[in-house]
């Protein structure tokens, strides 16, 4: 399974679904191992340190430092690796709306943070974006 590669069949077969949770990001420094229990979403190692997306929740019980109260959107539609302007039409939507968003490819689909305070207004503008994209 490649997925899909075609823009217009992407945006306009996406199906956003948001996710109930809210998550946060949280760091750790270089050789710093994850405590135990923790399941994050997303973990991604850089030279500073691990950045990990764990719910709100599972940060506090960690008694990690967090930063982005975020909502996640799962973008379902299996998109290709190789896609080009998905995830740039998607932020550029958001952006004009003035939202921040941290968007996160995986295999299958590509999910968005977005501000907790603001994701109901993101999953308008993803529908609005998706209908306009329907031939």
């Amino acid at each position: 399974m490649t997925g899909e590669t075609d823009l217009k069949t992407l945006l306009a077969s996406m199906r956003p679904e948001l996710l109930d949770d809210t998550y946060v990001f949280a760091t750790l420094a270089p050789g710093v191992p994850q405590p135990d229990g923790l399941d994050p979403v997303m973990l991604f190692r850089e030279r500073e340190g691990t950045t990990l997306i764990v719910t709100e929740d599972a940060a506090k019980a960690a008694g990690l430092a967090a930063s982005f109260r975020c909502r996640m959107i799962t973008l379902n539609i299996h998109s290709s690796l190789e896609a080009v302007g998905f995830l740039a039409a998607i932020t550029t939507r958001l952006a004009g709306a003035g939202m921040g968003v941290n968007p996160v490819s995986a295999f299958y689909h590509d999910h968005l943070f977005v501000p907790a305070e603001r994701a109901e207004e993101a999953m308008e503008l993803l529908m609005e974006l998706a209908k306009e994209s329907v031939d």
